[in-house]
């Protein structure tokens, strides 16, 4: 009971411990505060990477396999598997309005579909807004005017079709990402609005031309192949943009293509054909005789093989989104291996073909995150153990001040792990009044990052997250429990390791001496 009637009242007493509560209540905050804005960021990284993903992709690229649609039946009957859709991709050469030329990478997919198993609709710029970003204080956005046209767009860019009034038909369309043509200037409330390209004409001056991407036509040139991989010939196609896409990661939105799956496999040399049957000999000027008329004519062919449409990829979408990728993984492979022997010799078997997570997909970047967050955490909890020194500093010097009380308490009979204790719950109190107060004081900050992050920005001039150099709009601002757990004990942990060695001195001290020190 003493020693915790001498904790309270060293506690009350003096001001040199609150340095000390200080000190751990700082260095909890910053840490928590760190560890939480990185954490969020590779959450949505993380979150971002699934994007035109899904979970898990089966690929044998360049000629791609048959049959897909009978995958896809196959992998959607499993209790595991939402859905999944098939896709082409490869590389093309855009000509964008403006005379210039970007290489993209193109994915050809059915919009409906690959949106079940991506999200690829909430992907899309240009649509109705809800409300106002939350930055966007002037209501600059173009998306808030209330137009039928983000109406259509958003229907368009879904369906990756678009209405020709030349053919008076839907035609297959593109979505472009939103930083393939460079011509959308990224404002400092966190969204595009159309540049101005400066437009050479023929009599050498210029004209400067408002670019709205998501209403013009762009030139598609691809590089087809046949049936064993070889180039035959380039396809060249005019398509209409019906929308742009965001998905928060720079580099797919800036190299990235999609388009009407119809359209690639047309120019891929990937759609349905038909074909002679190499197994019959055929003569192409053999001559039969009319059964009616009993003239020669020419020898009718052998019936047409069907053959049918191709896709490279097959992407996945698992009924729970935080089970483990590769358990799924090995569950398209199971599923893949009985669709191959089903199809035997006429689609790559399980050894070929290539099944792969997100999480494999994104590995580099991913793991550049985690490496540079733990690398930070690192630095930073190495900086917290000033917490320590500094409690072991403040305590040595009240153990020095406090000889006379410890020799008291040996005089009366107290043991040396009692007169330790003292100070051990000393130390164990402050780390623990400093953690919660820490904990608090960086709950508080991060909730309300954002809004003091606008007001630096508004009163001192001063913008660290400018959402036009960060692919998210707003700081993360979510503090997750079990990080705050492992921060506050870390604190409180800190605090008490800086107290034994005080306390070993003190325990030590001999009873005779210290009643006598003066």
């Amino acid at each position: 009971m003493y020693q915790l009637l001498l904790t309270r009242k060293y506690l009350t007493s003096k001001i040199m411990p609150l340095l000390a509560s200080i000190a751990v209540v700082l260095c909890t905050a910053m840490v928590l505060i760190t560890w939480s804005v990185m954490g969020g960021f590779l959450k949505n990284l993380v979150k971002s990477g699934r994007t035109m993903i899904g979970d898990v992709a089966i690929v044998w690229p360049n000629v791609g396999f048959p049959h897909y649609d009978e995958l896809i039946s196959m992998l959607e009957a499993d209790p595991m598997i939402e859905a999944a859709c098939p896709m082409i991709e490869s590389y093309g050469l855009v000509h964008l309005p403006g005379d210039r030329n970007e290489l993209v990478v193109v994915k050809g997919v059915d919009g409906p579909s690959f949106d079940r198993v991506t999200g690829f609709a909430d992907t899309l710029y240009w649509k109705p807004l809800a409300k106002p970003l939350k930055k966007d204080k002037q209501q600059q956005d173009w998306r808030n005017r209330q137009h039928p046209l983000w109406e259509q767009k958003q229907k368009d860019g879904l369906a990756l079709e678009e209405y020709d009034p030349a053919t008076d038909r839907m035609v297959g369309a593109a979505v472009m990402g939103i930083e393939v043509s460079g011509y959308n200037i990224r404002e400092v409330w966190g969204g595009y609005t159309p540049g101005i390209v400066i437009v050479p004409q023929p009599d050498g001056t210029t004209r400067d031309v408002q670019v709205l991407m998501f209403d013009d036509t762009v030139t598609l040139n691809l590089l087809a192949m046949d049936g064993s991989g070889h180039s035959v010939e380039t396809k060249t196609r005019k398509l209409p943009v019906a929308n742009e896409f965001q998905s928060g990661l720079y580099d797919i939105d800036k190299q990235t293509m999609i388009v009407n799956l119809a359209v690639i496999q047309d120019m891929l040399n990937m759609d349905e054909a038909r074909r002679l049957d190499p197994t019959i000999p055929y003569d192409p000027f053999a001559i039969a005789t009319d059964p009616v008329t009993g003239r020669e004519i020419p020898a009718p062919p052998p019936p047409m093989l069907i053959e049918p449409a191709r896709a490279t990829t097959v992407l996945v979408r698992g009924v729970d989104a935080e089970a483990d990728p590769r358990i799924l993984a090995e569950r398209c492979r199971t599923i893949y291996k009985a669709f191959a022997a089903a199809h035997d010799k006429q689609v790559p078997p399980i050894g070929s073909i290539r099944v792969s997570t997100w999480e494999d997909q994104n590995r580099t970047l991913i793991s550049a995150v985690k490496k540079e967050t733990g690398l930070v955490l690192f630095i930073f909890s190495f900086i917290s153990l000033t917490a320590v020194i500094l409690v072991l500093a403040i305590f040595w010097s009240m153990v020095s001040e406090k000889t006379k009380d410890v020799g008291v308490l040996r005089s009366i009979g107290a043991g040396r792990l009692s007169v330790a204790m003292v100070w051990i719950n000393y130390g164990l109190a402050i780390g623990l009044i400093g953690s919660l107060l820490g904990g608090a004081l960086a709950y508080a900050i991060v909730l309300n990052i954002n809004p003091i992050h606008d007001w630096m920005g508004e009163a001192l001039n001063i913008t660290i997250w400018d959402p036009r150099v960060y692919y998210f709009v707003e700081i993360p601002n979510e503090v997750e429990p079990d990080k705050a757990v492992i921060v506050m004990l870390g604190g409180i942990l800190s605090s008490t390791i800086g107290a034994i060695i005080p306390a070993l001195r003190a325990a030590y001290l001999s009873p005779v001496k210290a009643l006598r020190f003066e």
